[in-house]
C-alpha cells in the first residue's frame, strides 16, 4: 500500500448495511435497488433518465449502440459516419465507436485543460462530422459553451464520456448532462464506488427505452407497457418476456451494486466538496512550480486526480522523477492513456488525425498524475510543492 495511493475507499457502515439489505432480500440480480439508484442518480444529474450497467466501459458501449438503433435520423449514427474524439482518453471511449463501424477523427488536447483544443476542434468539424465525443478528463469539464458554439446549427450529435468527472459542473450544470447522452463510472477508483458499475443518462425517452433493451439481451421484458421502441407490449408475460427486438448484450449490474450506489450517492456532495478543497490547495501550492505544469480548471472540476507535466526547460527525466516520487510513497499513473494515437491498436481501426497531436504527445512523454481523495491530502501536496527532484 502506497503512502499516497491513487484510490482509497469511502465505504463505511452505510455500504455494509446496504449489502446486508440485499443479502436479507435474497434478490441478487438486477431489481428494485438498481431501479431506485437509477432514479436517484437521474435526479442528481438533472436528467430525466439513468440506466445502470456493469461498468463505465459498458456505458460507453450502450450509448454508442443506442445511436445506431434510434429511429431519430437526427441522432442515428451509421457505419462510416465520422465521430470526433480527443487524442487522450481511456481505450473504451474509442473502441465502441470502432465496433459500430464509425470513423474516428482524433483531435489534439489543450495543453492546460487537457480537454479539447477548442481551435483544433473547430477546424476538425466538417460537413462529414456526425458526432463529437466530449471527454471530461480527470474531473475537469469541457467548455460546453464553446463546443455548442462550434456545433451551431450543424447536424452534429454531442455525447459525453464523463466517467472520470462525476460531480463536476460547468455553468452550474452537471457534467455528463450536456450531450444527448452521457456516461459515468462507479468503479473503485472513481468518485463513488459500487465495486463495478456505470450509468448512462439522457433526457430522450426513446434512447432510454433502447438502452433498457440493449442492457439485457435486446429483449422487451424491461420496457414499460407503452414504450418508444415497440409501441404497446403484450399483456402475456410468457410471450413478451422472450421477445427480442435489438441485438443487445448482457450489461446488467448486480442488485448489490445498486444498493451500494444509493449509499454512495448520499455521500457524493461531501465527497466532491473534499476533493474540491484539495483542488483549491493544489492550485495555490503548485501554480508557479519550477518543474511541473498542472491542469487548468474549467468550470468546477471534481478533481479525479492531479496531473503533472514536466516543464520543457528541466533537465530531469520523467523516469527519474517517478522513481523519486515512488521512494517518497506516491503511486503514479500516466495521464489516462497518454496519446492514444500512438497505440498499435489504431492499425485495426478506421481513423484519421486532424493535424499533429502536439500536446497529447507532450503529456505522453512528460506527464503523469497522482491521486486525489475526499479527505485532506495537504501533506502530499506540501511534499510536491517542495519537490525539486
Amino acid at each position: 500500500m502506497s503512502r499516497f495511493p491513487l484510490a482509497t475507499s469511502s465505504w463505511d457502515a452505510a455500504e455494509r448495511d446496504a449489502l446486508q439489505r440485499v443479502i436479507e432480500s435474497d434478490r441478487f440480480s438486477m431489481g428494485a435497488e438498481v431501479a431506485a439508484f437509477e432514479a436517484e442518480f437521474a435526479r442528481f444529474t438533472g436528467s430525466r433518465f439513468a440506466v445502470m450497467v456493469n461498468s463505465g466501459s459498458s456505458a460507453n458501449l450502450a450509448m454508442v449502440a443506442a445511436l445506431r438503433y434510434t429511429a431519430n435520423p437526427d441522432l442515428r449514427l451509421m457505419p462510416g459516419d465520422e465521430v470526433i474524439v480527443p487524442a487522450v482518453s481511456w481505450s473504451t471511449t474509442f473502441f465502441p465507436l470502432h465496433q459500430y463501424g464509425l470513423h474516428l477523427k482524433f483531435v489534439d488536447i489543450d495543453r492546460d485543460t487537457l480537454n479539447y483544443d477548442l481551435a483544433a476542434l473547430e477546424g476538425a468539424v466538417t460537413d462529414r462530422t456526425r458526432a463529437i465525443m466530449a471527454v471530461n478528463l480527470l474531473g475537469n469539464p469541457n467548455d460546453f459553451g464553446a463546443i455548442r458554439a462550434i456545433i451551431g446549427s450543424r447536424r452534429v450529435v454531442l455525447i459525453e464520456d464523463n466517467c472520470e468527472s462525476m460531480g463536476a459542473t460547468f455553468a452550474g450544470r452537471q457534467a455528463g448532462s450536456f450531450g444527448v447522452m452521457g456516461t459515468f463510472s462507479t468503479f473503485f477508483s472513481h468518485h463513488i464506488s459500487t465495486m463495478e458499475g456505470g450509468l448512462v443518462v439522457t433526457d430522450d425517452e426513446e434512447l432510454h427505452h433502447i438502452l433498457l433493451a440493449l442492457r439485457a439481451h435486446g429483449w422487451t421484458r424491461n420496457l414499460p407497457k407503452f414504450n418508444r421502441l415497440t409501441g404497446e407490449k403484450s399483456d402475456d408475460p410468457f410471450e413478451e418476456s422472450f421477445r427480442f427486438v435489438l441485438p443487445g448484450y448482457n450489461l446488467r449490474p448486480l442488485e448489490m451494486s445498486g444498493a451500494l450506489g444509493r449509499a454512495q450517492l448520499a455521500k457524493l456532495p461531501d465527497l466532491i466538496a473534499g476533493r474540491r478543497r484539495n483542488g483549491a490547495l493544489w492550485q495555490q501550492a503548485m501554480a508557479e512550480h519550477p518543474l511541473f505544469r498542472i491542469q487548468a480548471e474549467t468550470g468546477a472540476s471534481s478533481w479525479f486526480g492531479f496531473s503533472l507535466v514536466l516543464r520543457p526547460d528541466t533537465d530531469l527525466s520523467r523516469r527519474a522523477v517517478l522513481d523519486r516520487l515512488e521512494a517518497l510513497g506516491f503511486e503514479t499513473r500516466p495521464i489516462v492513456s497518454g496519446d492514444f494515437t500512438r497505440n498499435p491498436v489504431l492499425e485495426l481501426m478506421d481513423h484519421s488525425l486532424h493535424g499533429r497531436m502536439i500536446h497529447a504527445a507532450e503529456i505522453d512523454l512528460n506527464g503523469f498524475f497522482i491521486g486525489n481523495h475526499h479527505y485532506d491530502i495537504s501533506e502530499a501536496i506540501g511534499i510536491l510543492a517542495d519537490f525539486r527532484g
